[in-house]
């Protein structure tokens, strides 16, 4: 049987995977397949940290542009955050899986607060991570998080699931000749700015030199084939 190409991982996950037909909102269907997947890999040993974002819910960004103080928008999405790891946390425990909510917001009724240590610890024990609250700060997305805890977590890479197999030089959806790319360097993405992760994640990986891997997590199996070692989406690295 094959090996896992990776041994820990900080898997980023657009929080629109768990949006219903209506697109927005938590559906636990999605939630569901989400953390069979993740699942997937946790059996394998693979120790996985795992973000969600809040798109399904708020977006501190878009608010500001309608008017709402961009401070108060951006701890709104956080507290979104919070939520979805809550109920992906409740899925991957119907499926056995032992995890841990860590929060970088005081919210000690449902969550423990993020410290490196204790989330270090939970990895050894085998725990699935899942850390909310963005960084604790605003004007920082759950992108610029996912790169600044998996160089605290010592992950070997960033997985980031979309609903796209993988970055293009153009939207896919808009246009049908966009061309996909297999392999890119940091510099790449910064200079064209290709929509991987933004600016601040992007420079956080590079400088630590921490791959980031883009693949479409809305396709079964896929995650677990990226793990294994098959070549899918999307590597963005040196």
């Amino acid at each position: 049987m094959k090996e896992p190409i990776y041994r820990r991982v900080l898997l980023k996950l657009s929080g629109e995977i768990l949006s219903g037909q209506k697109g927005f909102g938590i559906d636990p269907g999605k939630a569901h397949f989400l953390a069979q997947e993740v699942k997937s890999i946790h059996t394998l040993g693979v120790g996985i940290g795992l973000i969600i974002g809040a798109g399904n819910i708020f977006r501190g960004l878009q608010a500001s542009d309608r008017g709402m103080d961009r401070v108060t928008g951006d701890y709104l999405g956080m507290l979104a955050t919070i939520m979805n790891a809550i109920s992906v946390q409740d899925a991957l425990e119907q499926e056995g899986c032992e995890t841990r909510t860590l929060s970088a917001i005081n919210i000690t009724q449902i969550a423990e607060p993020y410290i490196r240590r204790r989330a270090l610890r939970h990895l050894e024990k085998g725990r699935i991570v899942i850390v909310s609250g963005g960084t604790g700060n605003p004007f920082f997305t759950t992108d610029s998080a996912a790169a600044l805890r998996a160089k605290e977590l010592n992950a070997e890479v960033v997985i980031k699931g979309t609903k796209v197999d993988g970055v293009y030089n153009d939207d896919p959806v808009k246009n049908p000749s966009a061309v996909k790319y297999d392999t890119l360097s940091y510099d790449k993405v910064l200079e064209d700015n290709l929509r991987v992760m933004d600016l601040t994640a992007i420079t956080l990986c590079k400088e630590n030199k921490i791959p980031i891997q883009v693949f479409n997590i809305k396709e079964p199996g896929t995650l677990k084939e990226l793990i294994l070692g098959s070549k899918i989406g999307t590597l963005v690295s040196e």
